[in-house]
């Protein structure tokens, strides 16, 4: 699972990748993070993150029924959800290329685990 301080830094980028599949309410997005070996994002954290998608334009809520209890707040990503994903996924794989090099280079190092 991710460290939880890191997962500020992509919770959006992950929400909008899973809307662009299909649309989902808060528990089934905060399932399938955790399916997916991403993080146990406790609901303080997430909610938030959806009105912040939500207000920027970015996510559009709908009430759908329930099969066992009151109406859901589902999720779907807009076209200009579409466009920020496309723009944070490019930034995120320049990101994580650069984080991966210095891993690489740092463990492929003679000096590995000689530091002071």
């Amino acid at each position: 699972m991710t460290p939880r301080p890191w997962l500020h830094g992509f919770l959006d980028l992950c929400l909008l990748a899973m809307l662009r599949g299909r649309p989902d309410y808060g528990y089934g997005l905060a399932q399938r993070l955790a399916a997916a070996g991403v993080a146990d994002v406790p609901g303080g954290t997430l909610y938030p993150a959806l009105l912040r998608l939500e207000q920027q334009g970015l996510a559009a809520p709908s009430w759908a029924p329930s099969e066992s209890g009151p109406r859901r707040k589902v999720y779907a990503i807009t076209p200009a959800g579409l466009d920020a994903l496309r723009a944070q996924a490019g930034e995120w794989r320049t990101f994580r290329d650069g984080i991966d090099a210095l891993v690489d280079e740092s463990a492929d190092s003679p000096t590995a685990g000689n530091a002071r």
